[in-house]
This record gives C-alpha cells, sequence and structure tokens, in this order.
C-alpha cells in the first residue's frame, strides 16, 4: 500500500469517527460521561418513541405520558456501557450507572450524542447538598412546572428538537413534552437539591430519619413537621414548605407535582401546585394511615404514609 492510500484510509476513519462519534466505543471505550442532561430510557428505540412512523408522533400513553421515560441524567453522571445498539443511524447505549440503581427487566438505554466516550472508568459525579435556602428557592421556581413521568428537568431539553427533529410543527403542549419538560413527584426534590436525593419514591420512603406520626391526628402532625421534611408513599412524594404570607403567620404548604389534579379534564392537566399541609393531609388520611415505618404491615386494603427528615443540618452545603 502506498503512502497515499495509507493517508486515505486514515482519513477515512477519522471522518466516520467525525460523522458518528459513538462507533469508537466499539474500539475505545467501556464508560460514558453525561455532557448534557441525558434522557434515560427503557427502550432502545429512541426514534419510535419521539417521531414514529411520521416523524412527528411523540408515543404517548391513555394519560398522556411518555411511559418509556425512566429518569433524565445529570451532566456529569457516568454510565458503564453494557452494549451498543445502532437504531436508525444512531448510536443508542444499553447503560448502568450508580445514579439510577434501579432494577430493571428491560434494560436502561441512552442516546450516543448526549454523552462523551472513554477508555477508564472516571470518577463518580460529586454530590453535594444545596442550602436549605436553595433547595427552597429552586422548589418555589418549580411552581406550575407540567407535570412529565420520569422528568427532572424542568426547563426540559432543547437539544431533543435537533436530534429529534419533528417532520412538522407541533403544538406546544406536544412540544413541551418532546423537550422533556416538567417533573414528576419525586423529580421534583431531585431537581431541587440538584440530583443530590434519591430519584424514586422507592427509596425515599426509608430515606433519612421518620418523623413519629403513627397514630396521631392531622393537627398533631402539623405540629411535629419542618420545612423540606418530605410525606412519601411508594408513587408519591410531597415536599413540605413553611410560606410568610402577607397576613404576617407561617401557612405550612405543600408542593408536589402530581399528574390528576384534573383528572376530570381532558388531558390530566397534572402540575407543580402548592396548597396548605392540613388541606393536604385530609386528603391522604381518607385513604392512608399515618405510620412511622413504610415497612409496617398493615391489613388487607389499607393504604400507609410516611413523612421523612432527610435534610441534615450538618452537612456540606453550598454557601447560602
Amino acid at each position: 500500500m502506498t503512502l497515499k492510500e495509507v493517508l486515505v484510509v486514515i482519513f477515512a476513519f477519522i471522518l466516520v469517527g467525525e460523522l458518528n462519534p459513538g462507533l469508537s466505543a466499539k474500539q475505545s471505550g467501556k464508560y460514558a460521561i453525561a455532557i448534557l442532561p441525558t434522557p434515560v430510557l427503557c427502550t432502545p428505540d429512541f426514534p419510535g418513541v419521539f417521531g414514529g412512523k411520521d416523524g412527528s408522533t411523540l408515543r404517548l400513553d391513555e394519560q398522556n405520558q411518555i411511559k418509556e421515560l425512566e429518569s433524565i441524567c445529570f451532566p456529569g453522571i457516568v454510565f458503564k456501557i453494557e452494549e451498543i445498539i445502532e437504531k436508525k443511524g444512531r448510536i443508542i447505549y444499553k447503560v448502568t450507572t450508580s445514579d439510577y440503581p434501579y432494577p430493571t427487566n428491560k434494560g436502561y438505554f441512552i442516546d450516543g450524542r448526549f454523552v462523551k466516550i472513554v477508555k477508564i472508568k472516571p470518577p463518580e459525579r460529586h454530590k453535594k447538598l444545596p442550602s436549605k435556602l436553595t433547595i427552597i428557592r429552586n422548589l418555589l421556581f418549580a411552581e406550575g412546572s407540567n407535570y412529565l413521568w420520569g422528568g427532572n428537568y424542568k426547563d426540559g431539553i432543547p437539544q431533543m428538537l435537533s436530534f429529534y427533529k419533528p417532520t412538522s410543527s407541533l403544538p406546544v403542549k406536544i412540544q413541551d413534552k418532546w423537550m422533556l419538560k416538567g417533573v414528576d413527584s419525586s423529580g421534583l426534590l431531585y431537581y431541587a437539591t440538584n440530583g443530590y436525593t434519591p430519584r424514586n419514591s422507592s427509596s425515599l420512603v426509608s430515606y433519612g430519619n421518620a418523623v413519629r406520626i403513627a397514630g396521631l391526628k392531622i393537627d398533631e402532625i402539623i405540629q411535629k413537621v419542618e420545612p423540606l421534611d418530605i410525606i412519601e408513599w411508594i408513587g408519591h412524594t410531597a415536599i413540605i414548605l413553611n410560606l410568610y404570607l402577607s397576613r404576617h403567620k407561617d401557612i405550612e404548604c405543600v408542593i408536589e407535582s402530581r399528574i390528576d389534579y384534573d383528572k376530570h379534564k381532558e388531558g390530566f392537566q397534572g402540575e407543580v401546585r402548592i396548597r396548605p399541609l392540613k388541606e393536604v393531609l385530609v386528603e391522604i388520611m381518607e385513604r392512608r394511615v399515618p405510620v412511622d415505618s413504610y415497612d409496617q404491615k398493615l391489613g388487607k386494603g389499607r393504604e400507609k404514609f410516611v413523612i421523612r427528615r432527610w435534610y441534615e443540618q450538618g452537612g456540606k452545603q453550598e454557601e447560602e
């Protein structure tokens, strides 16, 4: 082979790598680092979810949610690549990550354009607990955000509209979902703490320390809680706040993201809302029993909830 032919081959390899950088992982990398907020799906079929057969159909369930969306991993999160899949000219990685350590039958998948491939396992993303003031401010900024199953990036990911470009214009609500704009209940806390807290309610039910509420009435429970305590059961998270209102008294409130605020209206208009704590507890205790530990067994047909105090004043936090 002549020198000219060698140079042509080298140039071709470089060009292929530039056009599809994910291909290099087949030879050189077993790990990936998120360089953008990275959607994690439970399917490798990203084009089917974001576009479908006509290129402009978002795959939604009967509640208008993208049920294939598991979470959105923050920049800096490390993935271990388990498998490389080519899907309609795109490189999709089947991955695992310590930031989302939940069991799966289908596997977790990411689009290669959201990550950088590395040969040696990098250090895990550094987690730092924000100050209480910062967390509360983040929660208040999220008021009015969309409910999004699996969402924890309230402003969404603009790159979704270029990486999976719709072939026609979209209604605003569909475009917001296409960008993964919004949060679910545990995703609201995850967003507000910059990914410090566990991502799912199944972990949050035992996170931190128990607030002893077993056998208490509503007014007694209200006397025991503090700002940022969380009301928990598997499937939902509600965060307690104290809001200083113009009436010059502290009112205990709850901020939460729910899909079913307006369940009787077409489209399940869920969102992040703030309501009085007493109103929320009245609603919860119509169907749930306060317990000190989520491991406590109840009679058949009885549901439960816990309150957890997770914020540690003595922890390492950002300066306010």
